[in-house]
């Protein structure tokens, strides 16, 4: 049991029990939670309610501001990073000057001065750091991955990928912190990383040149009086108006919900249930982006999160032929419900269409958990036994960076109008 890494966990959220449950129900002997450090000592006493149908006694817990004294006398391995984005780079840089490795949740950070500092602290600590992208893990992304490694298609050419948040998951972005573009740096920066990330894993290459468009079109108080809404609110909790509203988030109604943030938000003031109509909204929710790759594959690339489902589809054109994945999953609201649940693939279909050949599909086997079956194979990845992989999933500080610069290019182009040179961002 000496031999076990051991884990501290800072930012206590939504995305925090996807690791902390797992180390404590799944790798007791590769692993050990020591600590929880969060802005919210309520949201602390949440997570450690949670610990406790595993046989795991309550974990030390501090406060952010005691992040030095907690390495100090808990004496982490490793840092797991799972605050709001934008302070990502905070801890991920303290953790690796005071001796730690780190793990932090997608995206990295949310723009490129702070990715350059999070660049020049591993370079100038030698600490190791990863980056959680569960989606390089779901079975049919790993299956693009293969095909393309071994030439189903030749060489890859151009790519047409179309990403479809729904009015459940889509929405939830713009009720809490993610609404605000300098917490989360839009969602070509937040959610559109995992999507850039795929590209990069999938064709082996990173991005060049990136020229992007996109607005606010649906959410947002003026949006809704153009589409005739008459009554507003700021938040749904106490509302009269919110309970005929459809976009409304109760969080009273959800066990989970109310404990991680109705009753943590008198220490914080951070409201989970704001009106995806309300004002304050300025990030995008309807984006197109184009980009060319080193490898000189071009990428077309939309994202809207108001949609009547929740999926992806994604064409490949190659030297050989052309792959088309089609993929519809089940939409969540993050925290309130089954963690599995986040993800999870309803239907999924690829097709190779070979140059002189008959098309023909290709099975990809059904696996369980969330992201399509890819986290459990992330956390095996994180916490387990490691096994050889000829894909290269685990993905490091540099593919964090690739996939985020996609997005922070994108967001400086849509401010400009002009392309941007990703290699004008950052130095490696």
């Amino acid at each position: 049991m000496s031999s076990r890494k051991r884990y501290a966990v800072v930012g206590t959220g939504g995305r925090a029990g996807f690791f902390y449950t797992s180390i404590a129900r799944d790798y007791k002997d590769t692993s050990e939670l020591v600590a929880f450090c969060d802005i919210n000592q309520t949201r602390m006493n949440v997570a450690n309610k949670k610990l406790e149908p595993f046989g795991v006694r309550p974990i030390p817990t501090y406060k952010s501001q005691d992040f030095e004294r907690m390495i100090e006398e808990t004496k982490p391995d490793i840092i797991i990073v799972t605050t709001v984005d934008r302070t990502h780079h905070t801890y991920i840089i303290r953790a690796m000057e005071l001796g730690c490795d780190v793990i932090t949740e997608k995206p990295m950070t949310v723009d490129e001065v702070k990715c350059q500092e999070i660049l020049d602290a591993v370079e100038r600590t030698g600490r190791n750091l990863r980056v959680t992208f569960n989606y390089r893990y779901s079975p049919h992304n790993t299956k693009i991955r293969e095909l393309i490694m071994d030439g189903a298609i030749g060489d890859v050419h151009s790519v047409h990928f179309e990403w479809l948040l729904n009015t459940k998951h889509g929405a939830d972005y713009f009720r809490r912190w993610h609404r605000d573009k300098r917490n989360s740096g839009g969602l070509l920066v937040h959610k559109s990383t995992h999507h850039f990330d795929l590209v990069n894993f999938w064709l082996g290459t990173q991005p060049k040149t990136v020229f992007a468009l996109g607005d606010l079109m649906f959410y947002g108080r003026e949006n809704a009086e153009k589409r005739g809404v008459t009554e507003f609110y700021s938040r749904a909790q106490g509302s009269e108006y919110a309970k005929n509203d459809p976009f409304a988030l109760h969080l009273e109604q959800n066990e989970n919900l109310k404990a991680m943030y109705l009753d943590a938000e008198k220490e914080d003031g951070y409201y989970r249930d704001q009106s995806v109509f309300g004002d304050g909204i300025n990030i995008e929710d309807t984006m197109g982006v184009m980009v060319k790759y080193r490898n000189n594959a071009i990428l077309t690339y939309n994202l809207y999160a108001y949609a009547p489902w929740e999926g992806f589809r994604v064409c490949f054109n190659g030297s050989k032929g052309r792959i088309e994945m089609n993929v519809v999953e089940a939409s969540y609201v993050n925290s309130g419900g089954e963690q599995a649940l986040e993800g999870a693939v309803k239907g999924k279909k690829i097709t190779v269409f070979p140059m002189f050949d008959a098309p023909y599909e290709v099975k990809v086997e059904e696996t369980k958990g969330g992201h399509g079956g890819g986290d459990p194979v992330l956390l095996n990845d994180l916490f387990g036994e490691k096994a050889p992989d000829r894909f290269n999933r685990a993905a490091s500080h540099v593919d964090g960076a690739m996939s985020i610069l996609t997005g922070i290019a994108g967001n400086h182009s849509i401010k400009t109008g002009l392309p941007v040179q990703v290699a004008n961002l950052v130095k490696f």
